[in-house]
């Protein structure tokens, strides 16, 4: 079985198996997410300085801002997704 990674944006790469929640950093309680997990040392910023559009669970518990927007990245996790299950068909039919 092989590892899916998924663009996040400006080259960050993250492996779609560990993908718990795609969210908005707009809510309070995200915010309080994003605040608990800096103190708590395993907040991974990959916004490059950029607004932070996108933040994602990962299933460790890390908490990754990206600066691509939440529905980019589930495109690019449902894509990534319908091409290995094209592939595994592909393998299968052999």
């Amino acid at each position: 079985m092989a590892i899916k990674l998924i663009n996040i944006g400006f080259g960050n790469i993250v492996s779609a198996g560990r993908i718990v929640a795609i969210v908005s950093p707009e809510s309070a309680p995200i915010k309080r997410v994003i605040s608990e997990a800096r103190e708590r040392g395993i907040l991974i910023d990959a916004t490059y300085g950029r607004r932070t559009r996108a933040v994602i669970v990962a299933d460790s518990g890390h908490i990754i801002l990206s600066a691509v927007q939440p529905e980019t990245v589930k495109h690019r996790l449902q894509t990534k997704e319908s091409s290995a299950e094209s592939g595994d068909s592909e393998q299968e039919k052999s």
